[in-house]
């Protein structure tokens, strides 16, 4: 059996793009730090989130029906710091960071680099986090954003084994 320094190690060296992932139900907006993040299909154009099941993400993504990836420059990777625990929205922010309201209802980083917006289409539960499958309805980005962060531009650590904590 493979013990748990060792699965941290080597799911740790997977090169996972970092992203804050927007959800929304009713009145409740939320940001959430995430590196579980892949294109599942071309035809349709399907991303993929992977969600803590007790996050709060998990639960407005599951009520609200839509999610927002928020890809950000490895020059301000702070910002996944603040998204770590639940987001605190005032006006048109979540922890300071200005956001609008995409199409499916959803936030978006008006300071993202790129940004997609997706509307449920399946949701497959694998233990300790669900797989969203959402088809892309909007998406833009900012010219010549250049590379966007991924978990090596910082300190932070995730997968594997759990260590604690829920967003």
């Amino acid at each position: 059996m493979v013990g748990p320094a060792v699965i941290n190690r080597v799911t740790w060296m997977i090169p996972n793009a970092l992203a804050l992932i927007g959800s929304r139900s009713g009145d409740e907006w939320n940001g959430m730090t995430a590196s579980w993040i892949t294109q599942l299909s071309m035809e349709p154009v399907i991303i993929g989130v992977g969600v803590d099941n007790h996050a709060v993400t998990h639960r407005l993504i599951s009520e609200g029906g839509a999610f927002s990836v928020n890809l950000w420059s490895p020059d301000d990777t702070r910002v996944f710091v603040k998204f770590s625990k639940p987001a605190a929205k005032e006006g048109m922010a979540l922890n300071g960071r200005p956001i609008r309201e995409g199409v499916t209802g959803v936030p978006i980083f008006e300071e993202a680099a790129a940004w997609m917006e997706c509307e449920v289409r399946r949701a497959i539960d694998f233990g300790t986090h669900t797989l969203f499958a959402g088809e892309l309805t909007a998406a833009g980005a900012v010219e010549d954003s250049g590379r966007v962060a991924w978990m090596g531009d910082t300190r932070m650590k995730y997968g594997g084994v759990r260590r604690g904590g829920h967003r």
